[in-house]
């Protein structure tokens, strides 16, 4: 049987990096992990081919040679899931369909013929084999949790690595907090599972024998849920691995009590850390309080930021408006944070309420949902806040127009580099740097609204922190896709 893996297109936003990409011949920032674990999971007599529409076409070709067709997506990447699985139904294709859309919608996609739901390790194998008997079911799903570390590695082979601008690999699931917005716990539980030290520098040789050295993102929601394993076998093993490495440096996601823990910080940045994603969500403490974010509470969150800046990390954060508690001041409030912590990646949305979450189920019991969540952060919402929602969209609104503006943002720019700890090894200015410099000086620096703040910033950078100067002019060209994306969202 041959197989078409098929991942649909992301839309223009903060998470598709598609203006910054352009700067260095590359077509989409991450390649779909969940894809081709599953094509590692497949018949191995199968013929597979993967289509990630984010980097290449969907062809006629492909559609004729596949027997049947396997797609996964997110919420986000709704309107091309369905365009797809269509296109897929016109050619006469058989649909498979799974990821954290078909989950939590399933329902909604009539044109599929098999849902494999929830965690694959589980609920693909009782598909295959009814599949092979002739009697295969239309929804498998479980309320159980897969052992990840029976988990395959990637089929690296599926995708053209030189397409993308970083790889993925996935260390654990779940979460041991739970915020009430967050659908992560609903899909993976509290408890973190683990896969070993030695299953992730058998994925990371992987990719360095196929010639991969650059960024490496670890896509787990929260990597340090498990501190004690990190500490005692994961990063030491990482430390060891990069030794004779060149390159490689990784980023991930984690809970902001990273700070509190000074020799985890360390350990991450010597293991070739250099970024971390933060919910950092809102600097109120009572909307704190109603999400249920007990991690960020009763702390000075600018100075845990700078904390875990100033041990080498880049911090970028993910910021939340149209919590019930909020009032009109929030929206200057988070201005005001955002700057003074030196987040150069914010990303800010409105409050959105995912199937399966506590804030799902209590706005529905409320009378207050308006469908499904767009998954992004772009100023819509499923919710009827308690704010006036004239008065919602425009202060948030304003917050966009304001932090990504050229010169709050390039200020931002230089506030965290004068926290950020010079890595241990120098950023080098390679040839995709120079590329990267080469068009940012001629694109923002002489035709772009910003060249005075864009020139302004790298004299400050080559007199102040030269071995920065890399990492400043990526800032640059990240700051002229936040705007791409800020004018389409405010318009």
């Amino acid at each position: 049987m041959n197989i078409l893996l098929i991942y649909p297109a992301f839309p223009d936003t903060f998470w598709s990096f598609k203006h910054a990409l352009k700067f260095i011949h590359k077509k989409a920032a991450y390649p779909p992990l969940g894809l081709i674990t599953v094509g590692a999971m497949l018949p191995k007599e199968w013929p597979k081919r993967l289509v990630d529409v984010n980097v290449t076409k969907l062809t006629e070709k492909d559609l004729a040679w596949a027997d049947c067709a396997f797609i996964s997506a997110m919420a986000v990447q709704r309107k091309s899931a369905q365009q797809t699985i269509t296109r897929c139904k016109q050619s006469g294709l058989k649909v498979v369909a799974g990821g954290p859309l078909f989950v939590s919608e399933h329902e909604q996609f009539i044109e599929v013929d098999h849902f494999v739901l929830n965690e694959a390790e589980l609920t693909l194998p009782p598909f295959l084999k009814d599949l092979k008997r002739g009697c295969a079911k239309r929804v498998y799903s479980t309320t159980e949790f897969a052992d990840i570390q029976k988990t395959p590695a990637p089929a690296w082979g599926l995708i053209d690595l030189r397409r993308y601008a970083s790889m993925s690999i996935q260390f654990s699931r779940g979460c041991p907090f739970n915020c009430d917005f967050c659908n992560v716990t609903a899909l993976f539980g509290h408890k973190p599972r683990i896969k070993t030290a030695a299953q992730v520098i058998a994925e990371l040789e992987d990719l360095y024998h196929l010639g991969w050295r650059a960024q490496v993102f670890f896509v787990d929601d929260n990597f340090i849920g498990n501190k004690k394993y990190l500490k005692a076998h994961l990063l030491p093993a990482l430390i060891d691995w990069h030794k004779d490495k060149k390159g490689v440096p990784f980023n991930t996601e984690a809970s902001l009590n990273l700070a509190d823990n000074e020799e985890l910080m360390e350990m991450m940045v010597e293991a070739g850390f250099d970024a971390v994603f933060v919910g950092i969500e809102t600097p109120d403490e009572g909307s704190l309080a109603e999400c249920n974010k007990k991690q960020n509470k009763n702390r000075d969150m600018v100075e845990s930021v700078k904390l875990i800046q100033r041990a080498g990390l880049q911090v970028q954060g993910g910021f939340i408006v149209g919590f019930d508690n909020d009032t009109p001041s929030i929206f200057q409030r988070q201005i005001d944070f955002i700057q003074k912590s030196g987040i150069v990646t914010a990303m800010v949305g409105l409050l959105q309420a995912p199937a399966g979450t506590r804030l799902y189920q209590r706005l529905k019991k409320e009378g207050r949902l308006l469908g499904h969540m767009s998954g992004d952060t772009d100023g819509t919402t499923n919710i009827i806040p308690r704010m006036e929602l004239k008065a919602l969209y425009e202060g948030y609104k304003n917050i966009m127009g304001h932090i990504y503006s050229p010169k709050n943002y390039y200020q931002r720019v230089k506030t965290f580099l004068r926290e950020y700890k010079t890595p241990r090894a120098e950023i080098p200015l390679d040839f995709q740097r120079f590329l990267a410099f080469f068009r940012s000086s001629i694109r923002l620096g002489v035709f772009g609204k910003e060249r005075f703040q864009y020139w302004k910033l790298l004299s400050w950078t080559l007199l102040r922190r030269p071995t920065l100067l890399p990492l400043a002019i990526t800032f640059a060209i990240y700051g002229h896709h936040f705007r791409r994306i800020c004018e389409l969202y405010i318009r």
